[in-house]
């Protein structure tokens, strides 16, 4: 990763655009209807740093070069975070092609080098974001402090709201039914229904694109990650940063059995074969287990 993808909240801070034209417009309608302050400067006025103050960012957009320079000193004079349009050698951050629905914001960079290619991207995902997701992500907002006191646990928590992004709440909130949203969300959170915990196995000596798309999503809804020291690091790379990871020297029977019991999701990435006496003891516990397919490279699954 060469450059590290951030969100800045814009609610009561402060952006300053310094420049003319259409490049300074360009940044402009990113922040249309957003809660920031934002300031124009054009001419002399944004040669002073005290103009860019408490400016969370900066961009600078201007045909003249020496505009550009003037204005760069000064809000680094500042301390401010600088983008520069079309001067990736200037900027601080880099502007990516932006998917905007509210409260979720997706965003594709390619870290200044190709923005034609990120705007490729972004066209490409942008199909695949419903308008309505911002409401959904409202709803889930609203409800943080609810979902937290009902449901402490962490993986318990993360479950429910798996499930309730996909379930009757989130549909009529992509409808614009919010008042039904949240009467729905309100009853899945007090029937809570506990989940049950299981153990997917997960062929991963690679390569990472035979995964299934179900195996991916196992992935990234799993509680508990084990991982053989012979897996695809391209394969490993796909489960949760945060995710909680185990050696398979502590991934017995016992131990994988409890995980399911407490109504965890776990991922065995193996690389070979699992112990036939391990599956056995599962089994005998009342575990659920899966077998996630592959697809091999003649095209069959394995």
């Amino acid at each position: 990763m060469d450059s590290f993808p951030a969100y800045f909240p814009l609610a009561g801070r402060k952006v300053v655009i310094a420049g003319s034209g259409e490049p300074a417009e360009a940044k402009a309608r990113l922040f249309e209807g957003s809660p920031a302050a934002v300031v124009r400067l054009e001419g002399p006025e944004a040669f002073a740093a005290d103009a860019y103050r408490d400016a969370v960012l900066v961009f600078v957009g201007d045909a003249d070069e020496a505009f550009v320079q003037a204005a760069v000193a000064a809000a680094r004079a500042a301390g401010a975070l600088v983008n520069v349009v079309d001067r990736p050698a200037l900027c601080d951050f880099n502007t990516p092609a932006i998917i905007d629905r509210g409260q979720v914001v997706a965003a594709v960079g390619t870290g200044g080098s190709a923005p034609v290619m990120a705007t490729l991207l972004r066209n490409a995902i942008e199909t695949q974001v419903p308008e309505g997701v911002g409401r959904v992500a409202a709803l889930l907002s609203r409800f943080q402090d609810e979902v937290r006191r009902a449901l402490p646990v962490l993986h318990e928590r993360r479950a429910f709201l798996r499930a309730a992004v996909r379930g009757p709440a989130a549909e009529a909130a992509l409808a614009g039914d919010m008042a039904q949203a949240e009467a729905l969300l309100r009853e899945a959170l007090a029937n809570g229904e506990a989940r049950a915990g299981g153990v997917k196995l997960l062929a991963a000596d690679g390569p990472v694109d035979l995964l299934s798309l179900r195996a991916v999503r196992a992935l990234g809804t799993a509680d508990v990650v084990v991982i053989d020291a012979a897996a695809d690091p391209e394969v490993v790379r796909l489960a949760r940063r945060d995710v909680e990871r185990l050696a398979p020297g502590e991934a017995d029977a016992d131990h994988l059995a409890s995980l399911a019991r407490e109504g965890r999701q776990v991922v065995w990435l193996r690389a070979g074969p699992v112990s036939p006496a391990t599956l056995e003891a599962l089994t005998a516990a009342g575990v659920i287990v899966d077998i996630l397919p592959v697809a091999r490279s003649d095209g069959a699954r394995r």
